[in-house]
């Protein structure tokens, strides 16, 4: 093949690529860059006007700066975590090579936890919470959702419980567990227990109610299938009727991990349990100059985390679901 007759084939080749559009472009990266700027720009002219009792409110570059301060903190103390490990292991080897009989006791680190250790915590616990919940609201929906005298006895306690704000909940749940958590060595602390109960209780209602409205709302025909190919109970709802109340199941579970992680923050803040919310409470008491930087270095990566979370939620369902031609975000 000549050259003459090469580059007008790859041109043509070229222009039947189906290139995404500038809109497409500029939705997709472009206008969030700039919201992005404008909110910085925004904050960091606001924060110059605001005076508080521990000095001028923080800009983009303290927040930028205290959390570098916070990085540099928790590699100081997973050193002095990796020293205290190696002086007790060489003090242990010691002891036994003196006594062979000596039974090595082995101390855990007891420094304060870092910024990175109490995410950790606080993503575990809201984890931990969210699954408990699921796991009771997605049966019992899909139990209201195919019957009408379960959703009739079910529902006024839903719409009871269902506004309880986690502070009203917590403190009964709090003397719950020390009276029934009892034990010499438990497996989890009682914070523990107390903050990922009290999640449970609060992000149960929007996956129960999503999961009965998606059952209730499945199509006639697929329930006509159901009786012609005479399904048992338990092949109709798997084959059937989880399937295609999907997305009504996650947008419940969307709803409730959203409303789970506000929820932890605010009943880690209130108990003082390990987590987020507690870093937050121990800086505002602080009341150092720095801490308004740190506390809102909290607040970004409470709502960084929030927006993550969301998003794994959304392609797990894009994951799972049968329609993959539908439009999920």
């Amino acid at each position: 093949m000549s050259k003459q007759q090469t580059v007008p084939m790859i041109f043509n080749q070229v222009k039947q690529i189906n290139w995404p559009s500038l809109n497409q472009f500029l939705s997709a990266t472009a206008l969030p860059i700039v919201g992005i700027v404008i909110f910085l720009g925004l904050w960091s002219l606001m924060a110059k006007n605001i005076d508080t009792s521990l000095g001028k409110f923080p800009g983009p570059s303290a927040v930028w700066q205290q959390s570098k301060v916070l990085v540099e903190e928790h590699n100081r103390q997973q050193d002095k975590a990796e020293k205290f490990y190696v002086r007790q292991n060489e003090r242990n080897a010691t002891r036994l090579a003196k006594d062979p009989s000596y039974e090595p006791k082995i101390r855990a680190f007891t420094g304060a936890p870092t910024f990175f250790e109490q995410i950790w915590t606080s993503l575990y616990t809201v984890m931990v919470g969210f699954l408990v919940a699921s796991l009771l609201a997605i049966p019992l929906g899909i139990l209201c959702g195919l019957s009408k005298n379960a959703y009739t006895a079910i529902n006024p306690l839903i719409q009871l419980f269902k506004p309880v704000s986690p502070l009203a909940w917590l403190p009964l749940v709090t003397m719950v567990v020390s009276a029934v958590y009892v034990s010499t060595d438990p497996m989890f602390s009682k914070s523990f227990i107390t903050s990922a109960v009290t999640v449970s209780l609060c992000c149960l209602w929007p996956t129960l109610i999503n999961t009965a409205v998606g059952v209730s709302s499945i199509d006639k025909d697929l329930l006509n299938v159901s009786k012609v190919l005479r399904l048992n109970a338990l092949s109709h709802v798997i084959k059937i009727v989880i399937p295609s109340s999907i997305p009504a199941i996650f947008t419940g579970l969307r709803l409730s991990l959203g409303i789970g992680w506000m929820v932890l923050i605010a009943a880690e803040m209130l108990a003082q349990n390990p987590g987020l919310g507690k870093f937050v409470w121990d800086e505002f008491q602080n009341g150092s100059s720095e801490s308004l930087a740190r506390i809102m270095v909290a607040v970004l990566t409470i709502g960084v985390i929030g927006f993550a979370l969301d998003r794994l939620m959304l392609m797990l369902q894009r994951k799972v679901s049968w329609d993959k031609s539908a439009v999920l975000r």
